[in-house]
């Protein structure tokens, strides 16, 4: 028990080290950079502008890293969103966010085990475009859904990972609503305006974020429905959805600007999130 805990404060030191939490603010910016980029390639399908496209975060690391410093803006990508990660794993394990642990509660650490995860998965496919192994940005989610639905019970499985994916956009509306994420920035140290500007870039973000998680759901139960992983879409696909709809243009160009607002957001948190070292 002893050693146990003398294990945990030792995570918890090496947690609250400030060179990490640099580390983890410029995840948060790497992250912003990466949902701009993917709302900004968005809008350039809805203004026709040539080189937009619908993708998803790896495809937005991709178009992040075309220029001059491509390897460069690779390698401080790829160690900002591991520390972006492993902040995921801290606030899962040790709640240093107060999220609590009730039902609530433990559904906001599940997300944050999600996102580290997701990250992770990012920073190994960042990982491998540094290594000249030729990894794909191609939308990974039908590959995914193809692999499950190899499985005897793939389709119940199937349709259960798009209820959870449906379970997490609705999730997404409920804190665009409630902005629980406001209590994790330093309000003490930000003016009425700015603070109010962070908030509502969250909101307006989560909410596109939500939509797109929904649809997302949808296309993968259908999947499962069918047995037919070429049904499954990620977020590229998502957006295309949206731009096939009646008023798409519109629609899309409304959810691209809620990604936008997502890393807006995100980049005011590199600034003013609450850290392990921080949170109170």
């Amino acid at each position: 028990m002893a050693t146990a805990q003398a294990g945990n404060n030792a995570v918890k030191r090496a947690a609250t080290n400030p060179m990490l939490e640099l580390l983890e603010r410029l995840g948060y910016a790497v992250r912003g950079a990466l949902y701009a980029v993917m709302g900004l390639l968005a809008l350039r399908v809805v203004f026709s502008v040539a080189g937009g496209q619908t993708t998803d975060l790896t495809g937005s690391l991709v178009a992040l890293i075309s220029n001059p410093f491509g390897k460069l803006t690779l390698i401080v990508a790829a160690i900002g969103l591991g520390a972006y990660s492993l902040w995921g794993f801290v606030r899962a394990i040790y709640d240093p966010l107060h999220r609590g642990s009730d039902a609530s509660g433990y559904m906001a650490r599940l997300g944050f085990l999600t996102s580290a995860l997701s990250y992770a998965a990012i920073v190994i496919f960042a990982l491998q475009l540094l290594m000249g192994s030729g990894a794909s940005a191609a939308d990974g989610t039908q590959k995914t859904i193809a692999s499950v639905l190899t499985h005897p019970a793939g389709g119940p499985l199937t349709i259960l990972i798009g209820l959870v994916a449906i379970g997490v956009g609705l999730g997404q509306f409920l804190e665009s609503y409630r902005a629980t994420f406001a209590k994790d920035l330093k309000g003490a140290e930000m003016s009425d305006s700015t603070r109010t500007l962070a908030i509502r870039l969250g909101r307006f973000g989560m909410f596109a974020r939500g939509v797109i998680f929904v649809v997302i759901g949808w296309f993968v139960v259908q999947a499962g429905i069918h047995n037919d992983p070429t049904q499954a879409q990620g977020f590229g696909g998502a957006f295309a959805f949206l731009l096939a709809q009646p008023f798409g243009r519109v629609l899309l160009g409304v959810i691209a600007l809620g990604f936008v607002a997502l890393g807006l957001h995100s980049f005011a948190c590199a600034r003013w999130i609450r850290l392990m070292g921080s949170a109170a």
